[in-house]
């Protein structure tokens, strides 16, 4: 079922692109895991208006929100066979198939927006932009900047490990933050993302870990009453394209696309900034929610689970690696294993 299609008049001073030696218009559909009013939707509707714009409405852009296409995962493989056209994904949706793309998933490494967009928009990102292309046969076209992952549940206020106990946690089915919230003496639960806000609002887990933004987007706020302000994962959310079918448009079309990623990436960094705060005011003040600052600056929780670094050294390009991406942000080398 098509949900959107952005279309927007034709600019003036927009390039029709000849799409593969012909003028015929193509429309492309792009799988967005998330809601529409989160920052996946918000990269995802401004790369299509930037696209359309750039090739004079050549290409236009279907937009299928709240996992529609399938999985997150799903969508992953679906794109590297040229099964769909796009689609916008949690990074640690892409660590399966490129593991070096999990050194951005560690544990407080990332422990910001200023960290992020460094790494993403440098010489790592670029690296790791490579090695997907390598390894899972899809390249990273933009970024969007969710924001740090803040722990959500419905039971009690949470503000340091010992107050998980006895709490049933979802995570994505993801090897690094499956064993970090183990380091916090936790067994959790990994559920697909399709299935997380049933499994809230039925009690089948008691909390869950997002972005304020995501929270907001996907309601959370209905089926939890607290959040703790922690930041053990900046979320980040690539936008993908098959290589296989970059590989076959036209070199101008190619250009337009990366183009039209690398503007919707400096407009998803933005979009970031300017509303985190009003949507984590709107969440207290609106819906209630209380929100919990963790105990001694988050500590206790940041030695636990940046113990768990060694164990993933070997699948992330090893400890180098790790260092190389600390030096970027001007941080000490990781520990030896």
């Amino acid at each position: 079922m098509r949900i959107q299609k952005i279309v927007l008049p034709m600019a003036v001073s927009a390039v029709s692109l000849a799409l593969s030696g012909n003028v015929l218009a193509e429309t492309w559909k792009m799988a967005i895991g998330d809601a529409a009013g989160g920052t996946q939707y918000e990269l995802g509707k401004t790369f299509a208006e930037l696209i359309e714009e750039k090739t004079g409405g050549d290409v236009t852009v279907d937009l299928f929100p709240n996992g529609q296409l399938g999985s997150e995962q799903d969508t992953v493989n679906n794109a590297s066979m040229g099964l769909v056209d796009l689609s916008i994904v949690a990074i640690n949706n892409i660590t399966p198939f490129s593991p070096t793309v999990g050194v951005l998933t560690l544990p407080y490494v990332i422990q910001g927006a200023e960290d992020a967009k460094l790494l993403t928009q440098g010489e790592i990102g670029e690296e790791l932009a490579e090695n997907t292309i390598r390894d899972a046969g899809v390249r990273l076209l933009g970024w969007a900047y969710s924001g740090c992952r803040r722990l959500t549940n419905s039971a009690r206020p949470v503000a340091e490990p010992g107050d998980l106990d006895g709490l049933v946690i979802r995570v994505p089915k993801n090897e690094i933050m499956i064993s970090a919230y183990q380091s916090w003496g936790v067994n959790p639960n990994p559920l697909a993302w399709s299935e997380t806000f049933t499994a809230l609002q039925q009690g089948v887990v008691d909390g869950q870990d997002n972005p304020y933004i995501t929270i907001d987007a996907m309601k959370f706020y209905e089926v939890q009453d607290y959040v703790t302000d922690s930041c053990y994962v900046f979320s980040l959310e690539p936008l993908i394209i098959g290589e296989g079918q970059f590989q076959s448009l036209s070199p101008e079309l190619q250009a337009a696309v990366l183009e039209a990623g690398q503007e919707a990436t400096e407009h998803s960094y933005s979009y970031l900034l300017e509303s985190e705060e009003a949507i984590k005011q709107r969440l207290v003040e609106e819906h209630g929610m209380e929100i919990v600052e963790p105990a001694n600056d988050e500590q206790k929780w940041i030695e636990l689970a940046t113990g768990i670094w060694p164990d993933f050294y070997d699948s992330i390009g090893g400890k180098e690696k790790l260092d190389e991406v600390l030096a970027t942000l001007g941080r000490e080398p990781a520990p030896e294993q």
